[in-house]
């Protein structure tokens, strides 16, 4: 685990030197998929389903915030709900003024999970994103699962009704508008998924804001048993049809997101907790504090060789020889230079004389 610490802390680094252009890319994805799914679903009007104005609307989104994504992905909803028939259009737009007045305009941090659910809808990973946010978010957050939700199901309903919609005239519309409303919020397969959202969510929050050991895991394994335990109980009461095999898949990718949101933003080290309790004037306090669990980067160690080292093996009686010789030649040289000190020394004597 000591490795998977170390590179956590060397994301984290990086992230922190280059925050704006690794939120940036990650909002360009997230319009991206957004804008092309939505093109994909309900991309009746060609020209503003083409991929140059999906490509060309993921830039431009990208530089301003979330909030205008949003509102860009929602004048591309109606554009397309245009296309198919005027009632449509207008309940749906009906039904995001809606959620704008109630919701996006106080809450605008929030509109990214509204982008978030359909993507992961198609991906079958639902249910990912809620609890993803009860473990790094609070109930607010909730209505925009539930906002994003209702969005996904009405995109189905014309995807799939669209070719049978039919009737002119202010009769027709109004035939239109019923049938789709009903179609949409009498949706019990819709109904259960959100409750089955909401109540996962409120015990993953409720657990994760324990002082108990481990509560995060303890949050991620009972918000999904929740979620498989709502919409296995809705299938049987109400006769829905449920793929358990999605529902079990889409569990597993939704503990393992939380699983990783726990190493990054709440790595601890229960075994060393302490249990506190102090006073003032008024209360008595008790804390536990757990201490956050890091890792020494290692040290790196560099060693420089600046030669080769050689050993050259030499027989001895040779080097023995060798510096008899050098001994002997020296000392000759040294008799020849004191007998010449000598003989000059005489001649400069005897010129004296």
């Amino acid at each position: 685990m000591d490795g998977v610490f170390v590179i956590k802390g060397k994301i984290q680094e990086i992230y922190a030197q280059h925050s704006i252009v690794f939120d940036k890319g990650a909002q360009f994805i997230v319009a991206l998929l957004a804008f092309y799914q939505i093109n994909n679903n309900v991309g009746f009007m060609k020209v503003a389903a083409s991929p140059v104005v999906t490509l060309a609307l993921s830039v431009i989104c990208t530089f301003f915030p979330v909030i205008i994504t949003v509102i860009a992905a929602t004048a591309l909803i109606l554009v397309h709900m245009y296309a198919v028939s005027i009632g449509i259009f207008v309940v749906t737009a009906v039904v995001f003024l809606i959620m704008y007045i109630f919701y996006f305009r106080l809450t605008p941090k929030m509109a990214l999970i509204v982008l978030l659910m359909p993507v992961a809808f198609v991906f079958q990973i639902p249910f990912a994103v809620p609890l993803s946010y009860a473990l790094v978010s609070t109930p607010v957050s909730m209505a925009a699962v539930v906002c994003g939700t209702i969005v996904h199901f009405m995109m189905e309903y014309v995807k799939k009704a669209a070719p049978g919609i039919t009737g002119k005239g202010f009769s027709g519309i109004m035939a239109q508008s019923s049938e789709y409303l009903k179609k949409v919020f009498q949706n019990k397969e819709m109904w259960i998924i959100i409750a089955a959202f909401l109540i996962a969510f409120l015990v993953a929050y409720t657990i994760r804001r324990q002082s108990v050991n481990h509560a995060w895991k303890l949050a991620v394994a009972a918000g999904a048993i929740m979620n498989v335990v709502v919409n296995i109980i809705g299938d049987i009461v109400l006769g829905v049809h449920t793929s358990y095999t999605s529902l079990a898949a889409g569990s597993i990718v939704a503990v393992i997101a939380g699983l990783v949101l726990e190493l990054m933003f709440f790595a601890v080290d229960y075994t060393k907790s302490e249990n506190l309790q102090y006073e003032d004037d008024e209360y008595y306090y008790y804390v536990k504090a757990v201490p956050k669990l890091s890792v020494a980067k290692p040290e790196k160690m560099v060693k420089r060789i600046n030669g080769r080292h050689e050993t050259e093996i030499m027989d001895t009686e040779a080097v023995r020889n060798r510096r008899y010789d050098r001994d002997g030649r020296g000392e000759r040289d040294g008799a020849r230079s004191s007998g010449r000190k000598v003989s000059e020394n005489s001649k400069g004597s005897s010129r004296m004389r």
